[in-house]
């Protein structure tokens, strides 16, 4: 039997953390080091975002819906443009999410890491394989 942690998945990845919530974005980042990803931030805007991502190597990214009056989604254009995954995770309604970002997963706060992993870097369809 072949099992594989999907939170071991983290190891050595660069993952790019956009939250506003100061404690929310600490515990992430600090989770994400125990599971040796290199943390890029946490930031808390969309600008903050914009500038990490055009400056520096990004494996993925789990980004905060809301963050202060404005929200993460230019941050996702900008990621999908680049072929970057990333994860929605907000404890808001996910009505708010536009349609163009329907298949992308959303997660519940707190953070679900281990669906967070999965569905960064585990191919689709690779749960139904044995």
């Amino acid at each position: 039997m072949h099992s594989t942690d999907p939170l071991r998945l983290f190891a050595g990845k660069r993952i790019l953390v956009v939250e506003d919530e100061y404690f929310l974005a600490d515990d992430t980042r600090r989770t994400l080091v125990n599971l040796q990803a290199l943390v890029v931030g946490p930031v808390a805007t969309v600008a903050d975002a914009l500038a990490l991502i055009g400056g520096q190597e990004i494996d993925a990214a789990i980004l905060d819906i809301h963050l202060g009056d404005e929200l993460v989604f230019p941050v996702a254009d900008k990621l999908e443009e680049r072929n970057i995954p990333f994860v929605f995770a907000t404890g808001f309604d996910p009505s708010i999410v536009p349609q163009r970002f329907a298949g992308f997963v959303l997660c519940q706060k707190p953070t679900e890491l281990q669906k967070i992993a999965r569905a960064l870097f585990d191919p689709p369809g690779n749960e139904a394989m044995n």
